[in-house]
């Protein structure tokens, strides 16, 4: 190849195959999608290493694309359990695995992922590094963080989250100003820690330029991570927040120097008068890089059901500018996900998404509700199904609660509003008893 990454290639005003890919799913011009990744407001994570993946655009002129999280830690380490929930992902639709593992030999669950899985994988190196040089949090060094940059690129991971907008400013700033949850980001936390151990500037800032080099060597987008984000509604828009977006901008602007490929991760819990601004404003201080937010959560209280409260502050977000959301299951604040949970974890996202796709006017992104809308004046229950996001949960819904009469559903019966227009329009009797 005659180019480092995609965005090189953009720039130099080549076409890959990627770009082809993704204009072809999108229904987008290909020359459109090579302008908007030359300028940084669209990002194809694609590894040179990674053969197996179905390229996927991410950027606000796009459909809106979901992150699934999946991972073993210490208390859940079944392997193959965790493999089952990637195929499960996958099959529902999410577009990117991210590998959060902490526990036991990490290489063989990232391997296994980026030589079978399609979707794009994503990973948090510092949570690795423990691991990897089997040394404590305080006697890493910056040089062990880099290698294990090095060693998640040469694995083909397609875009790995770095926490490099914390520095020592927000150690003296969150002692001075305070917070009600500090720090809730865990690679963030970890960041703060090492820093406050040690007394060095995050590695991640202070090497900035070095991380840029193996970026671009292996194609692997950097997800700039919100270590800052607020935990809870009480912290949202705080200095702490605003200035990590700041230096996030910054950051974005150097990566793109090097043609390396940025997306900026968002937050976090924010009430929902606040989504919308938080959009723009990240729009405005990362200069149109694809925004990355997960949730966002619009309230604390939701403990179990934050899958929900995520997918109202997502539609809302996605429908302002957001192009990627990190999806948030039952278990989030609780528990590592199960199966069921990253079942409705992924369906709520799904639904904002496209909420969101239809509300930006995303080519094609109606369609299918119009087919829907058309299939539910017909009764056409076969059609329905076709065209319903779960079909088999909705068959099954209808099947355990069989109506009485085949044409309508168990609800209304004969006082079926549809049954009773169709009969009505047709000029035959409307019988109910």
């Amino acid at each position: 190849m005659n180019y480092a990454t995609q965005m090189d290639a953009a720039r130099k005003g080549i076409i890959t195959n990627e770009m082809k890919a993704v204009a072809a799913y999108e229904n987008r011009d290909v020359e459109d999608i090579r302008r908007w990744v030359a300028e940084g407001k669209v990002a194809i994570p694609a590894n040179k290493n990674h053969k197996c993946i179905k390229p996927t655009g991410i950027g606000s002129m796009l459909k809106t694309k979901i992150n699934v999280n999946l991972g073993v830690s210490k208390d859940v380490s079944d392997l193959d359990e965790e493999l089952k929930k990637v195929q499960y992902a996958v099959d529902l639709g999410g577009d990117a695995i991210m590998d959060l593992s902490t526990h036991g030999d990490t290489k063989i669950f990232r391997r296994k992922l980026t030589s079978e899985c399609p979707a794009m994988i994503g990973t948090v190196p510092i949570y690795d590094s423990v691991i990897y040089h089997q040394k404590d949090l305080g006697q890493l060094t910056a040089q062990d963080f880099l290698d294990v940059i090095r060693a998640h690129g040469e694995d083909g991971v397609d875009f790995v989250t770095l926490h490099c907008g914390l520095t020592k400013r927000t150690v003296e700033q969150l002692k001075r100003f305070g917070r009600t949850t500090n720090i809730v980001s865990r690679g963030g936390s970890l960041v703060f820690a090492w820093m406050s151990m040690t007394g060095n500037e995050n590695p991640f800032f202070e090497y900035y330029d070095e991380i840029l080099d193996i970026c671009r060597e292996y194609d692997m987008t950097i997800s700039l991570g919100d270590g800052a984000r607020p935990g809870c509604l009480a912290d949202a828009g705080d200095i702490l927040q605003i200035e990590e977006l700041v230096r996030l901008g910054e950051l974005t602007l150097r990566a793109w120097e090097k043609d390396v490929q940025v997306m900026v991760e968002g937050p976090g819990h924010v009430p929902l008068d606040q989504v919308k601004a938080n959009m723009e404003i990240q729009q405005s201080l990362c200069h149109g890089a694809p925004f990355y937010v997960l949730g966002p959560i619009v309230t604390d209280i939701a403990a179990g059901y934050d899958h929900i409260t995520a997918a109202i502050g997502g539609a809302v977000a996605a429908m302002s500018g957001a192009a990627f959301l990190c999806y948030v299951t039952p278990a989030e604040h609780l528990a590592l996900p199960n199966a069921d949970d990253v079942k409705e974890g992924i369906m709520a996202s799904k639904i904002a998404a496209h909420a969101a796709d239809i509300a930006k006017k995303i080519p094609g992104a109606r369609d299918i509700d119009d087919r829907m809308g058309a299939a539910r004046r017909k009764l056409d229950w076969d059609a329905m199904f076709e065209n319903c996001m779960d079909p088999v949960h909705a068959k099954a819904v209808r099947d355990e609660r069989a109506p009485e009469v085949e044409e309508t559903c168990s609800m209304c019966g004969k006082f079926c509003a549809v049954r009773s227009m169709n009969k009505a329009l047709a000029g035959e009797e409307v019988d109910i008893l």
